[in-house]
């Protein structure tokens, strides 16, 4: 056995605990997500709270945080199933509460950028933030069209590591750079496909009413 899969194994071991543990609580899995959203606000604070000479410290501290806020996101669904408590507004209220919680470390870097006069990076925050949210709301809005839109990458958990990685090593402007390119080229992919998976439908349905429309041009 390799280091990386015994460090992988504890890993699983620890959160199998946790979650047993939370069962054992009866607790309603919908808290677990909210608190998640709670403590990622935390993280928002410290970003925003920030200076340049407290950056590093203060970005660290605030990476250490969305860590915890992400041992709620990974439970909370198996604590779920653990509890026989899985509902489809479980699954609705969890996606809204992760777009906030996305949000929420955003703008916690908005008001740092703000608060430093670095009107550059203000804009490419909002930009990261805007991908970001598009990334969800295309492949949402797709699959209520098609069955599945899975396609890109910059998925919720990829963005989570690179803010993660960026707070903890102090290198938020390059994770800025790359959460906002592959963000868009991720929603401009998305578009391209389902265009391409919804125009057959959509050339049968305009065919279908030009043969509707003919004969009524024909009496006319």
């Amino acid at each position: 056995m390799t280091w990386t899969s015994a460090f992988g194994k504890a890993c699983r071991v620890l959160l199998y605990g946790i979650v047993r543990g939370l069962a054992l609580t009866r607790i309603n899995p919908n808290i677990l997500t909210f608190l998640g959203l709670v403590i990622n606000i935390g993280a928002a604070v410290l970003f925003g709270y920030a200076t340049v000479e407290t950056q590093q410290r203060m970005f660290l501290y605030a990476g250490l945080t969305i860590i915890g806020a992400g041992i709620f996101d990974m439970v909370d669904g198996r604590v779920a199933r653990a509890t026989g408590q899985v509902t489809t507004f479980g699954a609705f209220f969890d996606s809204v509460i992760d777009r906030y919680s996305d949000i929420a470390l955003y703008f916690g870097l908005l008001v740092f950028y703000a608060r430093g006069y670095r009107f550059f990076y203000v804009v490419l925050t909002a930009v990261a933030m805007t991908g970001s949210i598009m990334v969800s709301y295309t492949r949402a809005r797709a699959e209520s069209l098609i069955p599945q839109c899975k396609v890109g990458f910059m998925e919720r958990p990829e963005r989570i590591v690179l803010v993660l990685l960026g707070a903890l090593f102090n290198r938020m402007a390059p994770v800025l750079w790359v959460i906002s390119v592959l963000g868009t080229v991720t929603v401009i992919h998305r578009i391209v496909y389902t265009y391409k998976q919804t125009r057959p439908k959509d050339l049968e349905a305009m065919a279908a009413q030009q043969a509707e429309l003919q004969p009524v041009q024909t009496k006319s």
